[in-house]
């Protein structure tokens, strides 16, 4: 009871100090200095969550249209880059539709007996002006069929 009675005590001193050096209304300047910080942070939180959902989405596009480049390039040789193609927007449109803007998808014939996808696509900002792209890149050697003692 008398630590209640000491706490009030103190509480009621430290606001007569206060009042007495002038201190009145510093809450509302800290207010207002902080706010602008607090909104600051919490953005940049969000734009560091979409830019990384963004990467995920694009390597995930990616390394299922190398997947699916490796599995076709053998036995397809015409017809591969479109079904990856294919399969790299699918993934897209699933997981990020409207996360991953102007996604450019490119395949890749590095050398003979290697495939690979490539994605290069802008993110959405929250701050204005700030433009973040992404870059996803999965490639690996054509699947195929090789008999004992063959090359």
């Amino acid at each position: 009871m008398s630590g209640e009675r000491g706490l009030a005590a103190f509480v009621r001193r430290r606001r007569v100090e206060a009042t007495l050096r002038g201190e009145s209304g510093m809450s509302a300047i800290e207010f207002v200095i902080l706010t602008p910080v607090l909104f600051f942070l919490i953005f940049a939180t969000v734009q560091f969550a979409l830019y990384f959902f963004a990467d995920h989405v694009a390597q995930a596009a990616a390394q299922a249209g190398a997947r699916k480049a490796r599995q076709e390039a053998d036995a397809d040789p015409g017809g591969w880059r479109a079904k990856a193609r294919e399969t790299s927007g699918s993934y897209i449109e699933q997981l990020g539709p409207e996360l991953i803007l102007d996604p450019d998808v490119t395949m890749l014939h590095p050398e003979q007996n290697t495939v690979g996808v490539e994605i290069r696509a802008r993110v959405p900002s929250v701050f204005p002006g700030l433009d973040l792209d992404v870059y996803a890149l999965s490639q690996g050697p054509v699947e195929r069929f090789v008999p004992d003692g063959g090359a």
